[in-house]
């Protein structure tokens, strides 16, 4: 996303950012990109949306709390979590003052969500299923209504899948094999 604010040009760029180190590695990355850039600021919460345990942020030179922080509470607020941004700015020559700096760097990161495309995210288990061939169309099922991710299928005496099922799935996933199989299916967590 880039933007021009009183002859000032404003890139901000997003990243998936799952831990601190993370966020880190992808500011270090985009200042190498952009080693000429008068500033380069940022800010990350590499929690789940809104949480505040794992945040992180950085002025770069700008005023105190003029940078970093706006985009911050931009990202806070956002409804995305484990994510870093990055605003570089190159100076234009005319000074915006603190409250344009805000308006500029906040503005930047909530028009580079707008675009941004999400999914959300499953805490999934990995499991083996055990089956007969009269129940593989009934466990393919199961598997797609379930948001089961299948990994691996083998045809043998029996038929097994390796699968990455959501956390709370599990349980329901048992009890709809069990059925489907007459009870000699069976789920095992690996």
């Amino acid at each position: 996303m880039q933007e021009t604010i009183q002859r000032s040009r404003f890139i901000t760029t997003l990243a998936h950012a799952p831990s601190a180190a993370d966020a880190r590695e992808f500011v270090k990355r985009v200042r190498d990109e952009f080693p000429d850039a008068t500033h380069t600021c940022w800010a990350f919460a590499a929690g789940p949306p809104g949480s505040t345990s794992h945040v992180g942020l950085s002025d770069d030179g700008e005023p105190h709390n003029t940078a970093g922080k706006p985009m911050l509470n931009t990202l806070l607020h956002g409804g995305v979590g484990e994510i870093v941004a990055v605003c570089t700015r190159y100076y234009g020559g005319v000074k915006l003052g603190t409250g344009g700096l805000s308006r500029a760097y906040s503005s930047g990161v909530k028009l580079a969500l707008e675009g941004l495309l999400t999914e959300p995210k499953i805490d999934r288990v990995p499991v083996e299923v055990l089956i007969g061939y009269e129940s593989v169309t009934d466990l393919q099922r199961i598997l797609t209504e379930m948001e089961a991710v299948v990994e691996d299928e083998e045809y043998g005496e029996r038929v097994r899948f390796r699968c990455a099922v959501p956390t709370v799935a599990v349980e329901s996933l048992c009890d709809a094999v069990a059925d489907a199989t007459s009870g000699s299916g069976s789920v095992t967590k690996l």
